[in-house]
């Protein structure tokens, strides 16, 4: 049973209702009513809440005994935990007391054997030294002896025996008989050097014949005692300092050198065409004195070192003699001299610069008697060392391959270009003769040329451009194989001299002359008459130049892999590329005065026509059916022929030279009546829907959206003007405003001229033309940026028609006039001529692309 803590008048109810659920239930509105007998079940009640209370009592005095049970035991375990605490502590401090002691006890008993230690060592130490220096004064004395008698295989083991020796008593460098003995050994060292350079001296010439001994004379045993004892000497060597090896191996290769330097000198062999003659001889010589290089060790690799010493000297000598010619050197003899020099090279590099490894000395580390052993004798210390000599000398007679013998694994010379680079400031007679044969060989080509391509051929260029490259080609492996350096890069100019003249004589060969607006923007004057066969022609040498343009860069892109990258970054062929973009720019401007030409007899067909007298609209006129016929006949071939981007800027010309020279094709008619206009309109959009047509005809999608958007822009004006021409008098100035926004007061005068009104009658409506002039934009030239922006911007589409609100024609708003401008169709208020002004103004002040040569030459 639980009673809530507070409870509001609801709620103290609704507890009392649930104490009592016998009786009947309590309310406050009939509380006095039923009172007496809603108390009867309060005692038992108040009894059970007295035996609760009771209960709950007893718990709690239960929980309070056992807390304070718990205090008490706590108190009794933290003092026990504390007892046993200083208990351990007490056994530590005795346990540590009980350790110094036994420390001090140990230290007692040891004291005495420490000292019997540092005796024996001491003792030890002695005796090795004393035994050591035995040994020392033993194999220096040894040595000398051997020295006297040249017992050199002997004394190579004997002088590594006293160097191990002589180690063991660094430390005592200061003591008189150590430094005595050092004295000694360095005076043995330099007796033993005196002699091995005396006996190499004595027999080690070009008088001696090695190769060839007398046979049965007696000599043959003498020689070859001779060449042993030589070789046991360069064991010697090779047991001193190695500055000794070195002052041998160079003294050797001087005095081999000697002969050469004297037979090569003299006037008659000191020629650039006796070269070869030199190479032979150092071959001849490593072949023959196979015997002799048999005594060095193959460690010291003695023929590579001597050609080393050979190729310096030999540059040094030819750079002399190409110096001293009084004339150029014959190009012939040079090359020549070269090439043999690079095969020479190559030989070299493949003989000393292999990958194949000379066989070295057995490590220390596999030697079994390797280590510190005390009680070795020096003869036991001269054993090993001659062991290891006889392996080194075996695996030396081992090689029967010389090539394998005289390589030199890592060796940081490189004999390729340490002579052929003495040639190279003299190569300019080379590059001057490979010039002269590119250019006859163009000159050659181009005379030969066609100018068409052959039967089956299934590219649309002229074959001479493949011919030119290809002796190009040529040209550059030839001397790639000579050179890579300045060379290369003098007969990469020679290439670029040829490519640019091939531009020119592509150039050259587009019809003269020029017509038209675009001929008259580009300052191209002069009248263009091609045929069939030269548009062909045309079509051949821009995509010849195309291919010219590609494969130049290819070009350079090969040369500037294979050239010393001193030179890479200058190998480029963007100046002869733009000669080419200006040769294709040029013959498709040439392509569209040609197709210009064509049509200036239609256009004069057009100014012949009554156009005053017509009395009647029919079928288009014949000079339209002209116009069609030349496009029909023209751009078929041109599409097949060209590729897409330059047939479509082909199109952008046509395009921009048809529409406006048709516009003013038109004021060179004479008088025009309405019936005449209307024939007119007819005429020029049947003309817009041929060239429209244009694009189908050659069977090219490309840009044909954009191509449409060009023509209709271009023809706008010209059925523009014609819609002024149709309305009435009284409303003509204020059409030409509106149709023909940047229209100019001497056009207007032509209009009025062409319409038939008198001049008293044009002075009238000039008059009042005059006054709204203002209205009247002029045309003005705006940066070139501006213009182009302004061309390339869609025509605004014309506002919708309305009705006239007088039926007299009188014109009384701006938007009446646009309405009855409406009614003879819909035009776009923007001029063919802009857009060709904004194409000249882009072009000229573009500073890249393919066509920035036709206004920048």
């Amino acid at each position: 049973m639980s009673v809530p803590r507070s409870m509001d008048k609801s709620s103290a109810i609704e507890y009392i209702n649930q104490m009592f659920p016998t009786g009947p239930s309590l309310s406050f509105s009939r509380l006095p009513f039923h009172f007496e007998e809603s108390l009867s079940g309060v005692e038992p009640l108040m009894q059970k809440i007295h035996t609760e209370i009771r209960r709950v009592d007893a718990s709690i005095l239960a929980a309070v005994r056992q807390q304070s049970n718990s205090g008490t035991k706590a108190k009794e375990d933290l003092a026990a935990a504390t007892r046993a605490v200083e208990e351990l502590m007490y056994k530590i401090r005795e346990i540590k007391t009980k350790a110094e002691q036994s420390e001090t006890m140990v230290q007692e008993i040891c004291r005495d054997i420490k000292k019997l230690d540092f005796a024996k060592k001491h003792i030890t130490t002695t005796i090795t030294a004393l035994h050591r220096l035995t040994m020392l004064v033993s194999a220096v004395e040894q040595l000398q002896v051997m020295a006297s008698k040249r017992q050199y295989k002997e004394a190579a083991a004997q002088v590594e025996a006293v160097n191990q020796l002589c180690s063991h008593f660094e430390a005592y460098r200061d003591v008189p008989k150590i430094t005595e003995l050092r004295e000694k050994f360095k005076n043995i060292k330099q007796i033993l050097k005196s002699h091995v350079f005396s006996d190499f001296s004595r027999y080690v010439s070009s008088d001696h014949d090695f190769c060839n001994p007398s046979l049965g004379t007696g000599k043959e045993t003498e020689e070859t005692n001779l060449l042993q004892q030589l070789s046991d000497a360069c064991l010697v060597v090779d047991a001193l300092e190695p500055s000794v090896r070195e002052e041998l191996v160079k003294n050797f290769c001087n005095r081999e050198l000697t002969s050469y330097r004297q037979i090569f000198e003299g006037a008659e062999l000191a020629k650039l065409d006796k070269t070869e003659r030199r190479y032979a001889w150092i071959k001849r010589r490593l072949r023959t004195n196979e015997e002799i290089w048999k005594i060095f060790p193959s460690s010291w690799h003695v023929p590579y070192l001597l050609c080393i010493q050979f190729c310096k000297l030999t540059r040094t000598q030819l750079v002399e003699i190409l110096d001293n010619m009084k004339e150029k050197p014959d190009v012939g003899t040079l090359l020549m001299a070269l090439q043999r020099t690079l095969e020479f090279e190559e030989e070299l590099a493949e003989k000393f610069g292999g990958s194949s490894q000379t066989k070295e000395t057995r490590s220390d580390a596999g030697d079994p008697d390797k280590g510190e052993n005390t009680s070795q004798s020096v003869s036991d210390i001269r054993k090993k060392y001659e062991k290891k000599l006889a392996a080194h000398q075996d695996s030396g007679n081992d090689e029967k391959d010389s090539q394998k013998e005289y390589s030199v694994p890592g060796a940081g010379f490189n004999f390729r270009g340490i002579i052929s680079s003495c040639f190279e400031p003299h190569l300019t007679v080379y590059v001057e003769l490979e010039e002269k044969t590119l250019m006859e060989h163009l000159e050659k080509l181009v005379q030969e040329e066609t100018w068409d391509t052959e039967e089956g051929s299934q590219t649309n260029i002229l074959s001479s451009s493949m011919q030119v490259f290809l002796i190009i080609r040529r040209s550059l492996k030839r001397c790639s194989a000579l050179t890579k350096n300045q060379t290369l890069f003098n007969l990469f100019k020679v290439f670029q001299k040829i490519l640019k003249a091939y531009a020119t004589k592509l150039f050259a060969r587009l019809p003269k002359g020029g017509t038209g607006i675009v001929a008259a923007a580009t300052g191209m004057d002069g009248q263009i008459k091609t045929s069939e066969k030269d548009e062909r022609m045309i079509c051949y040498i821009v995509n010849t130049a195309e291919y010219c343009h590609k494969t130049s860069g290819e070009l350079a892109e090969n040369i500037s892999k294979m050239i010393d990258p001193l030179f890479a970054d200058r190998v480029d062929m963007s100046e002869v590329q733009d000669e080419y973009s200006a040769v294709i720019t040029k013959a498709l401007i040439t392509l569209v005065h040609g197709l210009e030409t064509k049509f200036d007899a239609e256009m004069a067909a057009m100014t012949r026509v009554p156009w005053g007298t017509l009395e009647s609209v029919g079928d288009q006129s014949a000079y339209v059916n002209g116009i069609n016929t030349i496009l029909t006949s023209t751009i078929p071939v041109l599409g097949s022929l060209l590729s897409p981007i330059y047939f479509q800027f082909f199109l952008d010309k046509l395009a921009s030279s048809l529409g406006p020279r048709f516009y003013l094709n038109i004021f060179k008619c004479k008088q025009i009546s309405e019936t005449g206009a209307q024939q007119m309109l007819l005429d020029t959009q049947a003309v817009k829907t041929i060239l429209l047509e244009v694009p189908s005809l050659a069977k090219q999608t490309t840009g044909a959206a954009s191509y449409s958007k060009f023509v209709s822009r271009e023809m706008s004006k010209a059925e523009a003007l014609l819609k002024v021409i149709l309305s009435p008098v009284d409303s003509v100035a204020d059409t030409y405003r509106a149709l023909l926004p940047e229209g100019t007061p001497s056009e207007f005068q032509r209009i009025l001229e062409l319409k038939g009104l008198k001049k008293a009658d044009q002075q009238t409506i000039l008059d009042d033309f005059n006054k709204h002039g203002s209205s009247i934009k002029q045309p003005s030239r705006a940066h070139p940026s501006a213009v182009a922006s302004a061309a390339s911007a869609p025509a605004p589409p014309a506002p919708p028609a309305s009705a006239s609100p007088a039926s007299s024609g009188v014109v009384t708003s701006p938007e009446d006039v646009l309405a009855r401008a409406a009614a003879l169709g819909r035009g776009a208020a923007t001029t063919g001529f802009k857009r060709f002004l904004a194409l000249t103004e882009a072009a000229k002040d573009r500073k890249d692309g393919p066509f920035r040569k036709l206004f920048n030459p």
